[in-house]
This record gives C-alpha cells, structure tokens and sequence, in this order.
C-alpha cells in the first residue's frame, strides 16, 4: 500500500501560478539530487507502514524523506525544517511539490509519527538509499567505505573535567588535611556541604 496523495481539488487556479522548475536554477545542488533519489523504490519501502483504510491519508513519502533529509543535513529540529520548507523553493521542489506552496507542509509532530513508523529499518533503508545515491553522483568512492569512522564522543566517559567548583573543593579537601595534619583545629571543614 502506498500512502494517498491529496487530491488537486481546483486545477483551474494551478493555470495561473508558475511552476517551481521555471524559477530554480536547475544547477543547484538539490535539483540535482532530486533527479537522482529513487522514490519509487522508496514508495514501496515504506508504503507497506502504511494503511489506507485507517485514520487520515498519509503524507507523501518523498516528502517525508526530504525532510529528513533536510533536518539532518541542516541540524535543524522537526518545528525548524517545517517552517524552513515554506520559504525555500528548492526544498519544496526537492520534496516534489509541482507549485510553490505558503503553507507549512505537515504538522511537526507527523515527523516524530512516520520516524516511529518506519522504525529502525526503515532508517537503515534510508542510510543505503543515502550511499547509493552518493555513489551515483560520484560524491563518494567505493574505496571510502571500506572504513568507517565512529565517532565516540556520544558515549559517557568517565572524565573529570577543571571546573572551577570542582577545583575550589579540590583545594578545600587539601586544605583541610593539611590543617589536620599539623593539628590546627577548624570550626567547620565544610565536608558535607562542598558536594
């Protein structure tokens, strides 16, 4: 099952607005893109989550593809790509839309939704969709994915890192056993209070 597409409901109106690929520069690096990335293939994948006898009809999933892929290569959050995607025509245009569009292209939280739905093969398709697509158009080589680099820094570590409170306390401990060390009685060595 493919998701439904919306159905044009007044294609007089369409007569007099411009198409987006009369006002892009066909050179832009989206463009380009966009004439690579395989959405039927992606349609199939993913219109199998997909049930067109349940609920409201589904967004397009070339549209949902292309704002992930926008959200990651930006690092923009759900609520920013949306509101990106309505000022930019050569987002509209990679997404797929014909017609430059002024309104917000689905709800944030529809993105949170169709992630949960895809789950986590559905990323991985997306990742082997990304690869392919950066061998098509020579922006990767073969020899680069032999080796992968995993970047680590995510992980938690156990590190202490020179903040200052950390290194009052570190001179409030020394302190202290010093001054016990040569017997000199303090009032209060504020152990319990320091952590």
């Amino acid at each position: 099952m493919k998701p439904t597409k919306v159905p044009i409901t007044d294609k007089q109106i369409d007569l007099f607005r411009p198409e987006l690929s009369k006002i892009i520069d066909p050179r832009h690096s989206l463009v380009n893109l966009s004439r690579v990335v395989n959405g039927d293939d992606l349609d199939d994948t993913f219109g199998i989550t997909f049930c067109d006898d349940n609920g409201r009809p589904g967004k397009p999933t070339r549209l949902m593809v292309a704002l992930y892929y926008l959200k990651f290569t930006q690092d923009l959050s759900d609520e920013d790509v949306v509101s990106g995607w309505v000022e930019n025509p050569y987002w509209q245009y990679f997404s797929g839309m014909r017609y430059f569009e002024h309104k917000l292209p689905c709800n944030p939280s529809s993105m949170t939704r169709w992630r949960k739905r895809i789950g986590e093969a559905g990323a991985e398709k997306l990742l082997e969709e990304t690869i392919k697509t950066g061998l098509k158009l020579k922006a990767i080589k073969k020899i680069q994915l032999k080796r992968i680099n995993i970047d680590t820094t995510v992980q938690e570590k156990d590190i202490h890192f020179p903040t200052d409170v950390r290194l009052y306390d570190r001179a409030r401990e020394r302190l202290a056993k010093a001054a016990k060390e040569r017997q000199i009685p303090l009032r209060q060595n504020y152990n319990r209070l320091s952590k």
